[in-house]
C-alpha cells in the first residue's frame, strides 16, 4: 500500500469522488441517505477539504492498492494528539491490510511529531469499524451525540490509542 500527500486541487477532486463512493456504500445503511449526502456536502467537499489543509493543520493523503484509489485519510495535529478525521477504504480493497497500514502510519506520523495519543470517532453503530479500532489497540473513552445541524446528530464513539515512545 502506499500514500501520497494530497496537495492539488485535483488530488482533493479524487478525494471527494472517493468519499462519495465509499459513503453512499457504507453509510446509507447506518445514517441514510439523505445524512449521508448532508456529511458529504459539509464535511467531504472540495471546498471543506481544502479549508482543512489551508487553514486547519489538515494532512491528507490519498491510499493506493496496487496503483488502484484504495481509500483516504485525514489527519489533525491537536496539542499533544492526533487526530484521525478520516480513514476510509473502499469496500474492493477492505480486507487487504490497506487500513492497517494507513493506520500503522498515522501512528508514525504521530510519533514523529510528538503526539501521545491518536483519538478518533467512529458512529456507534458502525460495528465493523468499531471492532477494527479495538482489534489495533484503541479504547472506548466516551459517547457524543453532536448536533450537526437540519436536525442530523453525529451519534459517535470517542476512541483513543496511547503512543509509546
Amino acid at each position: 500500500m502506499t500514500l501520497f500527500p494530497i496537495r492539488s486541487s485535483q488530488d482533493i477532486q479524487t478525494v471527494a469522488a472517493l468519499a462519495r463512493e465509499i459513503w453512499l456504500e457504507h453509510f446509507t445503511p447506518i445514517i441514510g441517505k439523505d445524512q449521508v449526502e448532508y456529511m458529504l456536502a459539509n464535511y467531504h467537499s472540495l471546498d471543506r477539504i481544502s479549508e482543512q489543509i489551508k487553514s486547519e493543520n489538515y494532512h491528507y493523503y490519498l491510499l493506493q492498492q496496487n496503483g488502484d484509489n484504495a481509500g483516504y485519510l485525514g489527519i489533525q495535529l491537536t496539542g499533544s494528539g492526533l487526530f484521525l478525521s478520516k480513514l476510509y477504504v473502499r469496500h474492493s480493497a477492505r480486507g487487504l491490510g490497506v487500513g492497517k497500514a494507513a493506520m500503522a502510519f498515522a501512528q508514525q506520523f504521530a510519533k514523529d511529531n510528538g503526539a501521545s495519543n491518536v483519538n478518533l470517532t467512529v458512529n456507534r453503530h458502525n460495528h465493523d469499524s468499531i471492532a477494527a479500532y479495538l482489534k489495533m489497540g484503541f479504547v472506548k473513552v466516551r459517547e457524543e451525540c453532536a448536533d450537526i445541524g437540519q436536525g442530523y446528530v453525529m451519534d459517535d464513539w470517542i476512541m483513543e490509542l496511547n503512543i509509546k515512545p
